[in-house]
Formats: C-alpha cells, structure tokens, sequence
C-alpha cells in the first residue's frame, strides 16, 4: 500500500473464508434447507401430516447450524465439541502417566497426545551443520525448527520496520513454491531469565588477571542483572509432507533429511532481511530441551546450567504426569491455558500491533505466542480467490446486504488482483499459550490475556475441551491441527 511521505504505513485485507449459503446457513447448511423443502413439498402431497413432521425434523436439523455465538461457532459445532470431551474424558483419555510406574514402554517421559509417536532423528543440511528433524508418523510429515536473534524493533526506524515486514511477506509468499511444504510457524515465547546462559558467558571470558575491581563489577552484574528480567526467544518451524502430491508413496526418514537439508540453508538466508537475525536450525538436543522446559518449567534452571551438548533425549522429553480439563492443562510443574484466534484485526492496523501481546507480562510466568500459516500453491490460489470473489458476492444479492459484506466483496477483488500480480495466498491462525506455576494463578493469568487481546486487536477464545492438543500445536513442532481432524476438510469448510 502507498502511503504519503511521513505517514505510517498500515496492514490489513486479510479475510476469513466463508462457504456460500442463505442467511447464516454455509454450503451444507442451506443444501439440507433445500433438500428439506422438497421432502416437505413430497409429504404434504401424501399427506397433510406427514408434511408437518417432516418439516420440524428439517426444523430441528438447522437451528443447531443457524444459532453462533459471537467467535462464529454454531451450536452443532459446539454440541460436537462437548459430546467428543464427555466420551474421552470417560475413556480416561485426559489423563497422562509416564515414567517408571506410567504406562509407556521403558519408563521413558514420552511426549502426550499428538506427538506420542515422534520422533526426532539427527541430520545435516548442505553446509554439514547438524539439525534435528522430527518426524510424525500418522501424518507423514517432517519439521525443523530455526531459532532466531531477532532483532527486536526498540529504537529502529519505522522505515527499516516496513522493510522488515515486506521481505516478510516475500518470504511467506516464497513457502509456496517449496516443494511438499505444508506448514510454517512462528513462535515467540518469553519465559524469566535465570541469568544462568549471562553468568556461563561472562565466567568463559575474565581475564584472571584483570584488576579487582573490575571482576567485582562483573560479579554484581551476573548477580543483579537477570532479576526481573525475560528471555524472549523466537523459533521458525517449517513442516514438510513426506508425500510429493496428496495420496503418493511416501518417502522414508533419509530421503526428507537430504531434501529438507538442502532447502534449509536458503530458507535460513531468507530469515536474514526480515529482522530475524541469524537464524540456526536446532539441533536435537537444543529441541528436546525447549520442549521439556514448556512441560516442565520447574527444569529450566537444571536444564540450563548443562552444557549445550547435555540433556534429556526426546524419549524423555515429555512430563511424568499430565492432566486435561475442559478448561485448562496441567503438565509436571505447571498449569496451562491455551487461546485460538477466532477473528483477525478489523480494519487496517500499524506493524505494531502485536507488541503488547508478544511482549512479557507479570503475572505470566512463560507466555507462548505462535503463528501457523498454511501457504498455497500457486495453481490453488488462483481457484481460491475467484471461489471467495463468487462467494462474497453470493452473500449481496439479497435486499438486506449487511456492511460488513459489502466491504467483504471489495476485499475480495482486492486479494484476486494482488494474487493475478504474483503475490501468495496464505491461511493463518494463531495459538497463545499462558503458562503459570500453578492452577491457583490461571485467573490472572486469564485476565492478563483478555486485557492483551484488545490491543492487539484480535479475538480470543479458550480452545475449550482441547486444551492438550492446542497446547502441543503452540509448541514450534510444526504440528498441523486439521490433519489430525477426524471430521473431512470438506464438511468443516461447508459448516
């Protein structure tokens, strides 16, 4: 977008997809309306009767799928949500035990939930730098995870911050054209400073012969500076299929690590303009740490006081115990909620707006912010826009056209004139994670959330009766949550 000169730039076009339908109804929705009207019209010729019984049935059928709450969720959908926790919950599906007198085999600490089956397994990319690759059997795909320095943008010009963020958007718009990707994410995760990674560095270089004083300062600063600080780290995963084409033979562990590995260092020269910093993929040992800290943050001062090649393996990587409520998640030493995005930011907003959200807070003890996007081909984004450009306009037609509509549709031209230019189509969703030290101080640690997501401008909702699985998809693992959906994409995008 042009701006005049001096004038902030602003972001925004970003639209939900909507199935076409009457009224509320989507696609499924109104071809069941339609189908009921003929099966009504059918009784009522037999019988008068039988055309009323058919018609509150048909009733009875659509007012789950007409009545939302205010996140856009209708009522079949939270039935469905509700019936799937009473029968887990029943199954003893809530509940994780591991370790010697748990249920997993050896007495590891496997992971819970969606990662019970990974597995991590060391490889090396083209320049011979090792990276761990992790490896999800039941969807046959493969992620490695990038940590970042990014460079924060305190005391930066906002025209180096535009910069950023357009080679940001180039960099999205290039994960469509790499071959079987699947999935990108970014996590930004800030968690208290134990100074222990402050005190190695320092202690690794003083002179032994440096003056008294000298070494007395260097004492009071590893001693007084982390108290009260964070750590903020930021991690990029990105997730391969092991599938060439959906359906195709799947490749094995080697066959992904030599291609993954080749493709990586240019993803991470990618990283380089957009403001974060030097990107390194992890290894998997620095991997199997960040996760057994998140479900054990009680282990961070042991963990980091280790030396970089030391430290749990993936087999225990994962708590000793863990619990799932329909409300929130207690792992090891800590008790977690974790919040989807139900709406994007309204509106055009400044690259600011993620600051406050991103940004430590007190009453959080660890707070985990990610970003999962899901590029498209470029042949799909094509099909995609037009097929939203039908269905915006689908939604006009009728005489009480709604604002928001209208303005949908010109969004809609919009994103098929930028997509015909050349730029990607991505869906993204987002997962904020709120980590404390018990179950205790998960109200403040919900309103220090429900403050936040104001700012930011988005809207939040608990990811009620999931809260293990939403937990381990904020984690940087690359986990894509619709392909491990029982219900098919086509229905869920119908609804």
């Amino acid at each position: 977008m042009a701006t005049p000169d001096g004038a902030d730039r602003t972001y925004g076009n970003w639209r939900k997809p909507a199935s076409p339908g009457i009224g509320k109804l989507g696609l499924l929705g109104t071809l069941i309306l339609l189908f009921g009207l003929v099966c009504v019209v059918i009784g009522m010729m037999i019988q008068v009767w039988a055309g009323v019984i058919t018609a509150v049935v048909v009733a009875v059928i659509l007012v789950p799928l007409v009545i939302q709450d205010r996140h856009g969720r209708n009522a079949l959908q939270a039935m469905t949500a509700r019936m799937a926790w009473w029968r887990g919950r029943s199954e003893g599906w809530h509940l994780y035990r591991s370790g010697p007198l748990g249920i997993t085999a050896h007495g590891s600490c496997r992971l819970p939930g969606l990662l019970a089956a990974s597995r991590l397994v060391d490889a090396q990319d083209a320049y011979g730098n090792p990276f761990g690759l992790l490896a999800i059997p039941s969807t046959g795909h493969y992620t490695v995870v990038m940590e970042c320095g990014a460079d924060g943008a305190s005391l930066v010009d906002k025209e180096q911050i535009d910069t950023w963020v357009a080679y940001w958007g180039a960099w999205l718009s290039s994960l469509s054209f790499e071959p079987a990707l699947v999935s990108a994410s970014v996590t930004i995760e800030t968690a208290p400073d134990l100074g222990h990674r402050l005190e190695r560095e320092v202690s690794a270089n003083i002179d032994p012969n440096a003056p008294a004083l000298a070494r007395q300062v260097l004492q009071e600063v590893m001693r007084n500076y982390p108290a009260g600080s964070a750590q903020v780290s930021t991690r990029v995963a990105v997730t391969y299929s092991a599938a060439v084409r959906p359906g195709g033979k799947r490749r094995d562990v080697p066959e992904m690590a030599r291609e993954i590995g080749t493709r990586l260092p240019g993803l991470a020269s990618g990283l380089a303009m957009t403001g974060a910093g030097n990107a390194r993929a992890m290894t998997s040992q620095q991997l199997a740490k960040a996760v057994r800290v998140a479900y054990d943050p009680a282990a961070q001062s042991l963990l980091e006081t280790l030396p970089p090649d030391q430290g749990p393996s993936w087999d225990d990587a994962g708590p000793a115990a863990a619990q799932e409520s329909w409300d929130h998640y207690v792992h090891d030493s800590g008790a977690s909620i974790t919040w989807g995005m139900s709406e994007a930011p309204r509106g055009e907003v400044l690259s600011s707006v993620m600051t406050g959200l991103v940004s430590p807070h007190a009453d959080i003890a660890r707070k985990r912010v990610t970003l999962l996007y899901r590029p498209y081909d470029p042949g799909a984004a094509a099909k995609l826009v037009e097929r939203d450009r039908k269905d915006a306009r689908f939604r006009i037609t009728g005489a009480n056209t709604a604002a928001r509509d209208t303005i949908a549709v010109t969004a809609a031209d919009q994103s098929a004139r930028e997509e015909a230019k050349g730029a990607g189509l991505v869906r993204f969703a987002m997962l904020v994670t709120a980590t404390v030290r018990s179950v205790e101080d998960l109200p403040a640690a919900s309103a220090a959330i429900d403050s936040l997501a104001p700012t930011a401008r988005v809207q939040l909702r608990p990811m009620y009766g999931a809260q293990a699985s939403a937990f381990a998809a904020a984690l940087p693992l690359g986990i894509v949550l619709p392909d491990h959906l029982q219900v098919p994409a086509l229905v869920r995008e119908a609804m």
